[in-house]
């Protein structure tokens, strides 16, 4: 990596960015985080004391117009993904913004087709599931272990929402997290990184507990957000998908992707990191090692610097992340119209 000076705003600076984003960013040498603005006078305050970070701002778009910042980290909710990237963007920006990608479809249009625009640097936040033996399974799948793939099952079980005194969660309100729910996004990620894109998706969503108590308050107010998501996905390569989701699982066993081809069978432990695999001619399931040359590991945000500085390709690129936002709508568009949704979206 080459060591042109690169200097960071902070946008947002909740709890991705500061136990990853703000010391990972501090390793690398040449990159200097120079201004913060979060939520409230007084976290952004603390956030620059305990970073040591020299400006503080009170509005996002005043820390946008400073010249002496060339790059952005966008680590806010969803909602302001979408206004805080175009801003970044035409202020001359590049832009790293935390997953999920925007409110809805619409808004990731917008950002994808601002940052074809132009030549600045942009890039979101990958799935922390899945990195470390990623490398493999794509080897596995490329390599023809499976054959022709024939099915694909992955769930995202938690027990987040299961206790209903819990007051409600900034993910379950839709003008802060828009179409986003449970992990959804984040699977879908994961599925089109190894098999490609679906063609068509059929799903079910159920809220179980349709009320919860406001934050800090004793009103109470209507949960709009699925915790309970279930579908199926045709495959562009012709496998099907079955997903589900949840966050009132109590006790549930670990989230795993399973594969089923003609010649053998995959699953991979996304809680462990570990991959069972099995051929024709095999008794059973057994461990296949990661191999150290395919071991990867969260370096985040040395990639995005690496991308500015020497122009080293973007994983995972706003076009992916329009692609995930396309099909996280596609499923509630599904549930909601109680119909099968053709995709791509624009043909």
């Amino acid at each position: 990596m080459s060591q042109k000076e690169i200097r960071v705003g902070i946008i947002g600076a909740g709890g991705i960015a500061r136990s990853r984003h703000l010391p990972n960013l501090q390793k690398i040498e040449g990159v200097d985080i120079v201004a913060v603005c979060n939520r409230t006078p007084e976290s952004t305050a603390q956030v620059a004391a305990d970073y040591d970070i020299p400006k503080t701002y009170s509005n996002w778009r005043e820390l946008i117009r400073q010249k002496d910042i060339d790059a952005v980290f966008i680590a806010t909710p969803p909602y302001l993904h979408c206004a805080i990237t175009l801003s970044a963007l035409e202020a001359g920006k590049h832009v790293f913004c935390q997953a999920r990608m925007a409110m809805n479809y619409q808004e990731a249009k917008r950002m994808y087709d601002a940052s074809q625009k132009t030549n600045l640097k942009t890039m979101l936040c990958p799935v922390p599931a899945g990195i470390r033996g990623g490398a493999m399974m794509k080897k596995l799948i490329d390599s023809g272990y499976l054959g022709k793939v024939y099915n694909i099952q992955m769930t995202g079980f938690s027990s987040q929402y299961a206790d209903a005194s819990r007051p409600l969660h900034w993910r379950q309100m839709p003008e802060i997290s828009g179409l986003n729910a449970l992990t959804l996004g984040m699977w879908a990620e994961v599925l089109h990184r190894w098999f490609g894109y679906a063609r068509r998706v059929t799903a079910q969503t159920k809220i179980h507990l349709p009320q919860r108590r406001l934050p800090n308050s004793d009103d109470w107010a209507k949960v709009e957000i699925p915790d309970t998501i279930g579908l199926v996905a045709e495959m562009m390569n012709g496998a099907l998908t079955v997903m589900h989701f949840s966050g009132v699982t109590r006790f549930a066993g670990d989230n795993r992707c399973e594969i089923y081809g003609s010649d053998g069978t995959v699953i991979y432990n996304l809680n462990t990191d570990e991959i069972q695999g099995a051929q024709v001619g095999n008794q059973k399931l057994q461990l296949l090692p990661i191999p150290e040359e395919l071991q990867q590991e969260w370096t985040v945000e040395a990639d995005f610097i690496s991308t500015i500085r020497d122009d080293m390709p973007v994983s995972p690129s706003f076009y992916a992340g329009l692609k995930y936002m396309e099909f996280t709508e596609a499923v509630m568009r599904s549930a909601h119209e109680g119909r099968s949704v053709e995709l791509p979206f624009n043909g």
